[in-house]
């Protein structure tokens, strides 16, 4: 990209989408150029109130456009596969919200398809970018946990009422914000995962998928280190408040999620007397990090009138201020020429994992190696 330009950008979907239009509105290196949506009616609704003057209710119309640099995916998950790939091989740089696809063929497509050519894709998994996750990593960089021994990360949510592909929904296909966490911290790849699954959700469920299971619960095997992580998901017939932790331990210390949403994190600090071991720590934000003009929208946004509510935003706490986090991300890669994470072989390995997960449960846990394809270079 010209470092002088801005860059041209089309949000696809503004359901959830619609929560990006100002952060890419107030972002000095973006430009909000056009949005996208089936409807017309709800397409001229958001684009009147945010002042976006192109739009399209046909995506392969939009693709069209040449003035387009990238494309901003939010539609529904059975479309993130095909969606992507279209807008790759019309020469758009992609983000897409989680997760990158539903099989294992189509991430490998999407990975093929950015290889040859040369563009960029950026899978948007909001919780390595909260302010609970960067906090953690933070301590990891500086050293202060120590030697990482173990990761663990759970996404329970009731389901119930969500529309359209959602009903029956095997837990592990939409892993990412589990998967995501415990793989981003220390930048490391999955080599191959082993899942159980656990109880068993209503008849009128099952139906939808042939996925019996009320919980899935994975043990992922680090590539080349010698680390694991344990990741477990509900969404139907679990008793549950809306939960997507991320914990760590290390050596010198540990960061554990509280169990209550909004509660404080827990520190524990080896070698203390015992019961001075864990303490409470209010989680800092991270506003810091970004371009002072998108700082504010991590403690806001779209969504915080309460007849604007998105369900993922109200449920997910808007998920740990991340939105601006991987806005900026996607245009800071594009701008200096370099890797957003997760990038294409990232977000295909944190995918995959949750696909195969979900493959071995039905097979009573058995061990299942993750693609080659998957894998950044040696």
């Amino acid at each position: 990209m010209d470092s002088k330009e801005k860059i041209n950008v089309a949000i696809v979907g503004l359901g959830f989408g619609a929560e990006f239009i100002p952060i890419y509105q107030q972002h000095p290196d973006a430009n909000m150029y056009a949005i996208c949506q089936r409807n017309e009616e709800k397409l001229n609704e958001i684009g009147d109130a945010f002042g976006v003057e192109k739009r399209y209710t046909d995506y392969d119309e939009m693709l069209k456009d040449e003035q387009i640099d990238a494309v901003h995916i939010n539609t529904p998950i059975p479309n993130h596969a095909e969606q992507s790939i279209k807008a790759l091989r019309a020469g758009k740089h992609v983000a897409c919200t989680v997760p990158m696809a539903t099989t294992v063929e189509e991430c490998r497509q999407i990975v093929e398809a950015v290889e040859e050519t040369g563009l960029t894709y950026m899978m948007m998994e909001t919780v390595v970018y909260a302010r609970e996750f960067l906090f953690m990593k933070e301590l990891y960089e500086k050293g202060d946990l120590g030697k990482i021994q173990f990761l663990k990360a759970s996404h329970q949510q009731d389901m119930d009422g969500w529309p359209n592909y959602w009903p029956g929904l095997p837990p592990m296909h939409y892993a990412t914000h589990c998967v995501g966490p415990v793989l981003g911290l220390t930048r490391s790849e999955a080599e191959y995962v082993s899942c159980f699954g656990s109880g068993t959700i209503r008849e009128d469920l099952i139906g939808h998928y042939n996925s019996p299971f009320a919980v899935e619960t994975a043990h992922i095997k680090f590539k080349n280190s010698d680390l694991s992580a344990h990741v477990y998901r509900s969404l139907f017939d679990t008793a549950r408040q809306y939960r997507e932790s991320f914990e760590v331990y290390g050596f010198k210390k540990a960061v554990e999620w509280p169990l209550i949403e909004g509660k404080p994190l827990v520190l524990h600090v080896a070698k203390r007397p015992e019961p001075e071991i864990p303490e409470e720590v209010e989680c800092p934000d991270y506003a810091h990090l970004l371009p002072e003009p998108i700082q504010h929208f991590t403690t806001g946004g779209v969504y915080d009138e309460e007849e604007n509510q998105h369900l993922s935003f109200s449920q997910g706490a808007g998920h740990g201020g991340s939105h601006p986090h991987l806005v900026h991300e996607f245009i800071d890669a594009l701008k200096n020429g370099r890797q957003p994470f997760p990038n294409a072989r990232q977000s295909a390995n944190i995918t995959c994992v949750g696909i195969l997960a979900h493959e071995s449960a039905l097979k009573g846990g058995e061990i299942i190696y993750l693609p080659s394809f998957t894998w950044e270079a040696e």
